[in-house]
């Protein structure tokens, strides 16, 4: 265990529901929080809102996507703030439609965000992550390591998401960097009514979903947790620990659970 106190946390996706919980929950922890997202309202509100409440925030608009953003959102987050000890990564993007029906274009859109985005925002922070000590967190989900129907885009993007930081957690062993992916299973945001159909459109449908509802501040909490025992891998909630161990263990098993259960969705 150690303190957050006079830390600096940078969160991308920070104006969303789960971002905006994890930059109060670091900030009330003691830990300054830039807020980073291509929201320019969005993330200048929670700044301001974080501010009102005597936490040190500053507010970055940055489109992940485009590595040259991250580069200037990352240069200055050090001019204004002089380090960054974590890296959060709560952005996101969604897709639900069968593989047959969802043109390549989709998917392309959800790499983009949710593998790319990782990889721009990591490889521009990575020095002053070397030079801190610091510490990688990302948002996955039960998705990084079990399959969903009808979401095969957000789960290759996922499993993606895991290989590439699970790698880079060996290279940076000697640096001292951690790397920590959060799992969750469902949580009560608006994320998947705001995910893309197989044409590239906002779908407008319901979801359906599994066991406990989390939310956001749950998974805040488990963050805060993360933080301060540099963990490895957290999965959160009972469904996401039956996922993680079927899919491994009883893998038709855990399908033909997941099919009977999603898949009219």
């Amino acid at each position: 265990m150690r303190t957050l106190n006079g830390k600096v946390a940078l969160i991308a996706g920070g104006a969303g529901g789960i971002g905006q919980a994890v930059a109060h929950r670091l900030g009330h922890a003691g830990m300054a929080t830039i807020v980073l997202d291509r929201d320019h309202h969005g993330a200048h509100a929670v700044a301001e809102t974080l501010r009102s409440s005597g936490i040190d925030a500053l507010a970055s608009d940055c489109d992940i996507t485009d590595d040259s953003q991250c580069r200037r959102a990352i240069d200055t987050a050090i001019a204004d703030r002089g380090r960054i000890d974590v890296l959060i990564h709560s952005a996101g993007l969604t897709q639900i439609s069968p593989f047959r029906d969802t043109e390549l274009s989709v998917y392309r859109r959800v790499m983009e965000v949710n593998f790319f985005g990782v990889v721009n925002l990591t490889k521009a922070a990575l020095p002053h992550l070397v030079q801190s000590h610091g510490q990688v967190i990302a948002l996955s989900s039960i998705a990084g390591f079990a399959p969903l129907w009808g979401r095969t885009g957000y789960c290759a993007s996922k499993y993606a998401l895991h290989g590439f930081l699970e790698t880079l957690r060996g290279e940076l062993h000697e640096d001292d960097v951690a790397v920590t992916l959060i799992c969750p299973s469902f949580v009560a945001t608006g994320f998947a009514e705001q995910g893309l159909d197989g044409d590239g459109n906002q779908r407008s449908t319901q979801r359906s979903t599994t066991g406990r509802m989390l939310k956001p501040r749950d998974v805040a909490d488990a963050i805060y947790r993360a933080t301060l025992r540099r963990q490895r891998l957290v999965i959160l909630s009972t469904t996401g620990r039956m996922s993680y161990a079927l899919s491994r263990f009883a893998p038709r098993l855990y399908e033909r659970m997941m099919l009977r259960r999603i898949r009219d969705e």
